[in-house]
């Protein structure tokens, strides 16, 4: 199974920027978009099942904000929408897929970037996510969480660690977060095959020339509960696949 997540920033202006013709190369099994940014009846999705994907769209209540979709060649044995959080749901950040044994989670992280207020619901999220997920586990240990964080959990997962201490998305509550998150049975795919650093995910629009210096973040990830470990294979970032201010991560493992 290889499953790509990818944050596309919105859907229609990547698909402007050749995303159909990359789907089209076979780049994954399934892949989990973020940030959608539109209802599925704004999109011609049968462009989608026209090349042997499925779609499910879980959008937000505001139109032309957040949301996430699932395009799979697996069809799923079971789909479920939202977690039953309200605030989440209304923003459509959480879309759950059952494959066999394994749950797979596509999940978009709230950004705290634009106050004190959003940085607020971010934590209280972050909070009731990690006590759903421990429930979650129970009924279904195979898991897997893929989706834009919008943390960097360690300075090797960002550019400049000193000059963006103060920064949401790294600061020290959601680092800690992210502690807690993986002492709590899971595995940070990527850096399970990946020690090296200067390995990002996504870099500020705001200034051009970072995505060719490479001064990015790393906050886009494929986790998975400790029990598929044995079954991890490959994983990967594709910082030369742009239709967004992100780019795709990817996992492979044999299920």
């Amino acid at each position: 199974m290889r499953i790509i997540s990818y944050n596309l920033n919105g859907i229609r202006a990547a698909l402007n920027k050749g995303f159909l013709d990359w789907l089209k190369t076979d780049p994954a099994d399934i892949i989990c978009i973020q940030e959608t940014k539109a209802q599925k009846e704004n999109v011609t999705h049968q462009q989608f099942n026209d090349i042997g994907y499925h779609d499910y769209w879980y959008s937000a209540q505001k139109k032309g904000y957040s949301g996430v979709a699932v395009l799979t060649r697996i069809k799923p044995d079971n789909v479920v929408y939202g977690t039953g959080h309200q605030m989440s749901d209304d923003e459509g950040r959480v879309l759950q897929l059952d494959f066999g044994p394994v749950r797979l989670i596509n999940a978009y992280f709230p950004s705290g970037t634009s106050g004190d207020l959003r940085q607020t619901f971010k934590y209280e999220w972050l909070d009731e996510f990690f006590v759903y997920l421990n429930n979650l586990k129970k009924k279904y240990p195979k898991l897997i969480l893929c989706g834009d964080y919008n943390i960097a959990h360690k300075e090797i997962d960002i550019h400049d660690p000193k000059g963006n201490k103060n920064s949401s998305g790294f600061l020290p509550d959601e680092r800690a977060w992210m502690d807690k998150f993986y002492s709590n049975g899971w595995i940070d795919t990527f850096r399970h095959f990946h020690p090296e650093p200067h390995r990002y995910s996504w870099w500020s629009q705001r200034f051009p020339s970072v995505r060719l210096q490479n001064k990015g973040w790393r906050i886009d990830y494929i986790n998975a509960t400790d029990p598929l470990k044995t079954n991890l294979k490959s994983a990967e970032i594709y910082p030369d696949v742009k239709h967004s201010d992100h780019c795709p991560v990817f996992l492979e493992l044999s299920i």
